[in-house]
């Protein structure tokens, strides 16, 4: 408990970590708004088949998740660029307790940044939709509160990855490269890739597929949502288990 409560105050006490907080917040609200700021004005009849109100109030959660990333990555890369890593192991000499301790704190971290991102995106959005008239998804509908949870909990595996890619990297801009790779461009360009190996990427890419846990409409060559979260969860157990091998075998 006590190397929980140390790290809690070391993420804690740092500014970046409060600011990237309020940073994803407010990037997921702006994006989400300005997502859907050209259906003002359209009708219902104008919104496709597979219109998901729910999905459309989340999309701001594409650029949420990379600051959520780096906020775990931060944890660590910031104690080897200064050096604190090595008072880090003089007081934890276990480097598995002293990493899963950090994984548990800025899960749980991860985990409040997405209660607030999520439920104030979901209601500005929702909000914004009504206003033009537009059909919305109410909490209590089907599978929204469920999509919901599922991106809390999307956010929370990101904050975990990005204190394993952050532990590999050893570096912020190092972390924050393979961020940019891991979260954006590979699930943006992989799929278009001919033939089964873009058919694998657009399924079960862990962000494509993990993406899934907060849709409502599920299509056809989909995932379902809880099996894509799944996915997602098993990358980031895999991701883990490799960060904590190479902060053992690895000098500080």
């Amino acid at each position: 408990m006590s190397i929980l409560c140390s790290e809690w105050t070391k993420l804690s006490s740092v500014r970046t970590t409060w600011l990237l907080v309020a940073s994803a917040v407010l990037a997921s609200v702006l994006l989400g708004l300005l997502g859907v700021f050209d259906l003002i004005g359209a009708q219902p009849t104008d919104l496709p088949d597979d219109w998901d109100s729910t999905a459309e109030s989340l999309k701001g959660l594409l650029f949420a998740q990379l600051l959520v990333g780096m906020l775990g990555a931060l944890s660590i890369t910031s104690e080897f660029d200064t050096g604190m890593i090595v008072t880090s192991l003089s007081i934890v000499p276990s480097r598995p307790r002293l990493l899963i301790a950090k994984a548990a704190v800025v899960s749980a971290i991860g985990l409040g940044t997405g209660i607030a991102t999520v439920l104030i995106s979901f209601t500005a959005v929702q909000m914004m939709l009504g206003d033009a008239g537009i059909p919305i998804a109410s909490i209590s509908g089907p599978g929204v509160a469920r999509a919901l949870v599922g991106a809390v909990i999307y956010l929370a595996l990101i904050a975990v990855v990005g204190l394993s890619v952050g532990v590999l990297a050893r570096s912020t801009a190092g972390s924050l490269a393979a961020l940019v790779g891991i979260t954006l461009l590979t699930p943006a360009i992989a799929p278009s890739i001919l033939g089964p190996i873009g058919d694998w990427f657009a399924r079960y890419w862990p962000i494509t597929a993990g993406q899934k846990a907060y849709a409502v409409i599920q299509l056809a060559n989909d995932v379902t949502p809880w099996l894509g979260l799944g996915i997602l969860a098993a990358a980031t157990f895999a991701l883990g288990i490799a960060s904590i091998l190479a902060f053992v075998l690895r000098d500080a």
